[in-house]
């Protein structure tokens, strides 16, 4: 979930498919509690979006990275700019869809701080495009960091396939319908196991609710992933909606 290195890439929440795919004839039924979660993120939205940009930027002790972004989902090109592998500033802009054509560190280091960080900022997406996972409904229970009680839903990634096999997020939702705090269990052995994080700091772009806050834990340490520069860019418009 989060691999802290000096002068490497941070890379937190590493999931399994990125983007929509159909359901497959096998599918279980999901709860009804997912096509709400979709809805209340801005996902109707979604096929008018040409363009998100943001600054991952997470804290662990005394190492902090800030990482930027600009992501075309219609052509998933994607432009990378921040600390190359030695800590010195690049920029590279690349397709998803010729990743296997890309330089090493493009592949094997860019591209997964990539995921990384879109999924922290959509996760809510994801619990609807990932159809391989298993989503359940555990009705109302108090989550972790909270006093009050919270739906849970939980969403179980298979034992096989994708990037993180067996992983399992719990995640509580509020009277609104928005993620209040999410707890992610790592269905392997490498470290950390466990991240608590409650979800603040909820802003609109455009059509799209994201929430920029996210101080927990890992395995019980401190960590602070936060997202700035959020902007939206939708079809037909050269202007950027700023996050706010």
């Amino acid at each position: 979930m989060i691999n802290f290195r000096p002068l490497a890439a941070i890379r937190l929440l590493l999931m399994g498919v990125l983007f929509a795919l159909p359901a497959s004839a096998g599918a279980q039924p999901r709860p009804a509690v997912v096509d709400q979660l979709g809805k209340t993120y801005g996902l109707g939205s979604w096929d008018k979006v040409e363009a998100v940009r943001y600054t991952f930027n997470a804290q662990l002790g005394t190492i902090n990275l800030a990482r930027s972004w600009t992501w075309e989902p219609k052509t998933d090109q994607v432009t990378y700019e921040g600390p190359d592998a030695s800590g010195k500033p690049m920029k590279v802009t690349y397709l998803r869809s010729q990743i296997g054509s890309q330089p090493d560190d493009v592949k094997n280091r860019i591209d997964p701080a990539f995921i990384n960080d879109q999924y922290w900022l959509i996760l809510p997406f994801h619990v609807v495009w990932d159809t391989s996972a298993t989503i359940t409904d555990e009705g109302q229970q108090k989550p972790p960091l909270g006093q009050a009680s919270a739906k849970k839903i939980v969403m179980k990634y298979p034992s096989s396939g994708g990037y993180s096999t067996g992983d399992t997020w719990d995640l509580y939702l509020g009277t609104d319908g928005r993620i209040v705090e999410m707890v992610y269990h790592r269905g392997g052995p490498k470290k950390p196991t466990t991240v608590i994080a409650p979800w603040t700091g909820y802003k609109k772009a455009g059509p799209l609710l994201v929430s920029t806050d996210h101080k927990g834990t890992a395995d019980d340490k401190p960590v602070h992933i936060s997202f700035s520069n959020v902007a939206v860019k939708l079809t037909g418009s050269d202007t950027w909606l700023p996050a706010k």
